[in-house]
């Protein structure tokens, strides 16, 4: 690997406090090519961490890391960081790429202090671990690396706030792209807008509003100039922001030019800069985005929500037709959410949208200023369901945390047909706030297809059989339907349920289950503990019916290929056909 010639001879950050100016121009672009390499072959965020190249060479260069204390907001920017502390392997080989996450991660590397997947934890986390130095007397610096939109969040304003009192040193690197994961939103942007064009000396500051020294970097990548400041703030004794002006997606072209496309991104051809990956058949959330389409055309009263991730949710077209009825409320799930509730209660009609591993940020909004308030807004959570991603992007858990608010009632559709139905019927009436779950997984093509119309907490059966149930939620209908078919093979004609909703029982329905049927299985992409199945459970606890539940453990696997987490958790034909025999 003669092209990385220097980032081989890095092992830690020791190494790069050895390297002159011109080595250290000569790493930056070497790291940068590694970056490529790697997101090229098997996707991740290229720009935000094609951005912080310098930046992070400065850092390693100014502090002793893992003495000193760096904390990554999101993680979008922590690959220059990993090529920097020994993990070159991840970025330069194709055996090595699975050896690492795209998230900070402690059990990879002691120069990474926590799991980091979400946004706007920098600066609470690293405030902790000033107050623990300070608490026991220790000396050493702590650096909280906050951008890509972090700042919207509440906590980042929570963490700013609180620790804007410290009489120690406290480091907040505020590493400002003009960007978030797509654009900015809110009034704090301007300010920061307001900060670059006057070079930092702008009348209004935030950051100073809020009790911190100050400085402004303009050339974000330019490693020397960074060396500089930052070994002036070092000593500092009190907080102070360093707010660094970077170019996201630096030194490839395409992501400088795009940004929003290659904040992440699929596999793709470095030439072309085209996907190299074929996206097949159409995803749940392009049906939610066409039905979105419709809404827009006769709806006056239609408010989309978003908390800052169109491209995740193929809002990106909708976005571009109708900006006066899409509201992309920055990187603030629980803002989005009372938002919501309030826009239903003024007589609108607002449909929110939630990336199914990032709505339990705003578990008391959804409980308190939503669901309390009995708000007839629509939510839709996308993503859902067991999957190969990151621990920190799971759509495994909110079956237990949505299914036991009271007034929410949560819905999960089993075919596109019946997404839409659910759609129509939650904007239709005007009694309780209605979220719809859509997996992660393409709609599957059924036998025996969901017809009934919508009546709150009605199930549908598909199938008419006996002696076995399988009652398969949202896109478990199919694998109902795979495993009736080999009971079949063995003499077994099992009924099967469409269940539709998660926050109610037909009790009609489950009672006159009993007595041709004396097994019930339940068949959920969600964890147990607290899931759908355990209501099943509950309700023929009296009876003599046994019950089995399946579906996901009560863990975070980690990038586990979910053909192999089907099979850990017995979620396939075969193998819950086997338990029921």
């Amino acid at each position: 690997m003669a092209e990385y010639t220097l980032l081989n001879q890095i092992n830690s950050p020791k190494d790069v406090k050895k390297l002159n100016a011109s080595e250290r121009k000569e790493l930056a672009e070497e790291m940068r090519q590694a970056i490529i390499n790697r997101v090229s072959k098997i996707g991740g965020h290229l720009g935000p961490n094609l951005g912080t190249v310098e930046l992070t060479i400065a850092l390693h260069t100014v502090f002793d890391s893992p003495k000193d204390k760096i904390v990554f907001d999101v993680s979008h920017q922590c690959y220059p960081h990993k090529l920097l502390t020994g993990r070159q392997r991840g970025f330069l080989t194709q055996e090595g790429f699975e050896e690492i996450s795209g998230y900070t991660n402690p059990q990879e590397s002691e120069h990474d202090m926590f799991i980091v997947g979400h946004t706007s934890t920098s600066v609470s986390l690293a405030a902790g671990l000033a107050k623990a130095r300070d608490m026991q007397g220790q000396k050493f610096n702590v650096i909280a690396l906050i951008g890509d939109g972090s700042l919207s969040g509440g906590e980042a304003f929570e963490g700013l706030d609180n620790a804007g009192d410290f009489k120690s040193n406290f480091i907040v690197i505020i590493n400002d792209n003009e960007m978030s994961i797509a654009e900015n939103y809110g009034g704090l942007y301007g300010n920061l807008a307001e900060l670059r064009k006057n070079h930092g000396q702008a009348k209004s500051n935030y950051f100073t509003a809020l009790g911190y020294d100050y400085v402004y970097v303009e050339n974000g990548n330019d490693a020397e100039e960074l060396i500089s400041v930052l070994q002036k703030v070092k000593e500092s004794t009190h907080p102070v922001v360093v707010h660094v002006h970077t170019l996201k997606g630096k030194g490839y072209k395409p992501a400088e030019e795009n940004k929003e496309m290659f904040h992440w991104t699929v596999p793709f051809d470095v030439k072309t800069a085209q996907p190299t990956v074929d996206f097949g058949a159409k995803g749940y959330g392009e049906y939610v985005a066409d039905y979105l389409e419709e809404q827009a055309k006769k709806n006056d009263k239609l408010a989309v929500i978003n908390a800052a991730t169109p491209g995740a949710l193929a809002l990106q077209e909708f976005r571009a037709r109708h900006r006066e009825k899409y509201f992309d409320v920055g990187i603030a799930e629980e803002h989005a959410i009372a938002f919501t509730s309030a826009m239903a209660k003024g007589g609108m009609q607002p449909i929110a949208l939630f990336f199914g591993g990032f709505v339990q940020r705003a578990y008391d909004q959804l409980s308190q200023d939503l669901c309390l308030n009995k708000s007839p807004a629509v939510l839709v959570i996308e993503n859902t369901g067991i999957s190969g991603m990151d621990a920190t992007h799971l759509g495994v858990f909110d079956i237990p945390l949505m299914s036991n608010i009271p007034n929410l009632v949560y819905m999960a559709p089993a075919s596109v047909d019946e997404l839409y139905r659910m759609l129509d019927w939650a904007m239709a009436q005007k009694d309780f706030p209605v979220a719809v779950r859509t997996p992660a997984v393409k709609p599957q093509e059924l036998k025996f297809k969901p017809q009934k119309p919508i009546v709150l907490n009605e199930f549908e059966m598909t199938k008419k059989g006996s002696k076995v149930v399988l009652i398969g939620l949202g896109s478990m209908l199919k694998l109902a339907e795979d495993t009736a078919d080999i009971l079949a093979q063995k003499g077994i004609d099992a009924t099967i349920v469409n269940p539709r909703f998660m926050t109610g029982l037909d009790e009609n329905l489950l009672n006159s289950l009993i007595g041709e049927h004396d097994t019930i299985v339940t068949l959920e992409d969600g964890v147990l503990d607290g899931g759908f199945g355990e209501k099943i459970a509950r309700f023929y606890g009296p009876t003599g019916v046994k019950v089995y539940s399946f579906g996901a453990d009560k863990e975070f696997p980690d990038r586990v290929p979910a053909d192999e987490l089907y099979r850990r958790y017995c979620l396939t034909a075969e193998q819950i056909a086997n338990k029921i025999l």
